[in-house]
């Protein structure tokens, strides 16, 4: 297995993880009595703290994934992970990086610390489409 598709499989895993937590972690609730009700809001706004955070973690994961998952896939399909390979696992540290800072805070230096994570990703992603186009035109 090449790097890309390693990283495209950890890239999954871990929006799946996040998933899996956040459900735990909204039954607890539920469960627990400490939330009324089985609606809860996707925006993560009904709940505080941790929850929030867990929830808005998860979203971005999903959200990031139309470009970086679909570079890696294209790349992987195309038999171009050559292109990917180098800098996808600066790119799966990068997004792990930037969901965990975003789990423990929202401080104004851990928001600084996930744009900045995100900027590696988005970067390291525009690299990728050059590539891509490089090879392809």
């Amino acid at each position: 297995m090449n790097a890309s598709i390693i990283v495209l499989l950890g890239y999954i895993s871990w929006t799946l993880l996040l998933l899996l937590t956040l459900a735990l972690y909204r039954s607890y609730l539920s469960q627990s009595g400490k939330f009324k009700g089985l609606k809860f809001q996707s925006d993560g706004s009904d709940v505080l703290g941790f929850g929030n955070r867990l929830t808005r973690a998860q979203a971005n994961c999903v959200e990031c994934f139309s470009f970086i998952g679909g570079v890696l896939l294209l790349a992987i399909a195309t038999d171009s992970a050559t292109v990917t390979n180098d800098l996808a696992y600066i790119l799966l540290a990068a997004r792990l990086g930037q969901s965990m800072v975003h789990l423990v805070s929202t401080s104004n230096i851990a928001i600084q610390a996930r744009f900045v994570l995100f900027l590696v990703q988005f970067g390291i992603v525009i690299y990728w489409i050059v590539g891509l186009f490089a090879k392809f035109l």
